[in-house]
Formats: C-alpha cells, structure tokens, sequence
C-alpha cells in the first residue's frame, strides 16, 4: 500500500509567525494561501502545513498519488482502497469524503491520539 506523500499539519495561532519560524529554519512557502489562512512550507523532502484555524495539535497527512513535490505518482493506491484495508485490519474510519473516483479523504486515528488525515487531490 502506498500512502503517498507525507507531511505534518500543525494548527497554528498566527500564520505569519509560523511562517516567520519556519522560514528561519530553512523553510521556503511551497504552497497554500495566507489569504485562506494555510500554507505548505517545505526544505528539501521536508513539508509542514501550517493551518490556522482550522484544527488544533498536529496531524499526520499522507497524498496518495503525490510525491514529496505534488508532483504526480503513478501507479498509485487509490484514497478508497486504503480506506477499505483501514476497515478491515478494525481501525475506525472518520470524516470521509469524496465519491467513487478522484478526490477523496478521510482520518483515522492512532493508539495516542494523533489523528491521520489521508487526502487524494487526484
């Protein structure tokens, strides 16, 4: 099974001071919108998004069919095949979306907590 691209999503209190933070340590904006309150910051392989109101703590966030760029991967495991294999090794399965192709997501989470955002743009 192959979950894609990874990142960390972190919801932040203030987008320009993440930002800020995260450009100190070597970060560049890779992505997103301050205007819709998000960006994807990245240094090398390395991504974070940083989300400001949208969610609290930190998820773990996984792109089937992207790689580390957004660049397109193919073959892929498809959003709704990764979803049933979630169901049937008895992991309960939340905040689905999407229809039978294309886009899709939906969140698991794990024995601490941290829930597990795995979201198909294609």
């Amino acid at each position: 099974m192959k979950l894609g691209a990874f990142s960390i999503s972190l919801g932040v209190k203030d987008l320009g001071a993440s930002k800020a933070f995260y450009e100190a340590l070597g970060f560049e904006c890779f992505g997103g919108n301050e205007e819709h309150n998000y960006l994807i910051m990245k240094n090398g392989d390395t991504l974070v998004g940083l989300f400001q109101g949208m969610f609290e703590g930190a998820m773990l966030t996984f792109n089937p069919g992207w790689d580390q760029s957004a660049g397109e991967v193919d073959p892929f495991t498809d959003v709704r095949e990764i979803k049933e294999r979630a169901k049937a090794a008895g992991l309960e399965v939340t905040q689905e979306q999407g229809g039978d192709s294309g886009p899709g997501s939906f969140v698991v989470v794990d024995p601490d907590g941290y829930p597990v955002l795995i979201d198909q743009h294609r």
